[in-house]
């Protein structure tokens, strides 16, 4: 499934409005079928009540935002994804990158929903009972080293010389088992990646493999899956968890937004 081209708004200020718009832009998170309606208490970035702007069968989820505030905080973006995550669980959801922001709600309409209705339309058809999943794993650290040392008797010498040895006098040592350690991890990762999308493909081959954001992850694959999968999905992680036990910590995410999925680039100005 591909993403519709061109799909975030600029970021854009009208000289002509009246003071209060000039005070005010309006922050798009994502498009959604018009037909949703966000909980009445629902708030989004600096807490902002979610609206929902509607052209024909398409709407954007959105709130007031001060164009003056600027954004990036870790609560900012963990509003932004709070809003996509909990849509998700109700209806399909195409998220936009964080920091969408136009000038007011025809702007929303005339140069985001209306530029875009047809590819829209068509994307959201597709997501129809889908989400996405994230299944993380990480290496359990003395069992992996263990692991590696055992498999590898230059690392076995190597540990056994730097073993109650001052640093100084071992830091080539050292850097040695550091470079074995790190080479054989990624080839780790590369097989027990292979491994869990061989157990996924029963239930879906739209996968997305995420690149590694610590020396002991083990495994990070998005999943665009039938929500009506999940439970499918949660005893096959299961399995396979516990075929890792105490080698790999497994977990799984969601469901959550499409961002690896539909999410286009932010606008550049």
């Amino acid at each position: 499934m591909t993403s519709p081209d061109d799909t975030d708004p600029d970021t854009e200020t009208d000289g002509d409005d009246e003071a209060t718009s000039a005070a005010t832009g309006i922050y798009v998170y994502g498009i959604v079928p018009a037909d949703v309606q966000p909980e009445d208490d629902a708030t989004g970035i600096h807490d902002a009540p979610i609206e929902i702007v509607t052209h024909g069968d398409i709407a954007a989820l959105v709130s007031e935002i001060d164009p003056d505030q600027r954004l990036g905080t870790p609560a900012d973006l963990q509003a932004h994804a709070h809003i996509l995550d909990g849509t998700s669980h109700v209806a399909p959801v195409l998220p936009l990158r964080f920091g969408a922001v136009l000038s007011d709600r025809d702007a929303v309409v005339n140069e985001l929903l209306a530029e875009h209705d047809d590819e829209f339309a068509s994307a959201l058809d597709e997501l129809e009972g889908f989400a996405q999943y994230l299944v993380k794993g990480r290496y359990v650290e003395e069992t992996i080293i263990g692991e590696i040392v055992d498999e590898n008797p230059k690392a076995t010498a190597l540990l056994k010389s730097i073993r109650d040895q001052p640093e100084e006098l071992t830091r080539d040592d050292r850097m040695a088992l550091g470079e074995i350690i790190g080479h054989t991890l990624e080839a780790k990762r590369e097989t027990d990646t292979g491994t869990t999308l061989d157990v996924l493909a029963p239930l879906t081959d739209t996968v997305t493999v995420r690149e590694p954001t610590h020396d002991e992850d083990a495994v990070q694959i998005a999943v665009l899956l039938e929500v009506d999968l999940q439970d499918e999905l949660e005893q096959t992680v299961g399995d396979l968890a516990e075929r890792w036990d105490d080698r790999v910590t497994l977990r799984l995410v969601g469901p959550m937004a499409p961002y690896d999925f539909v999410v286009t680039p932010k606008p550049e100005g």
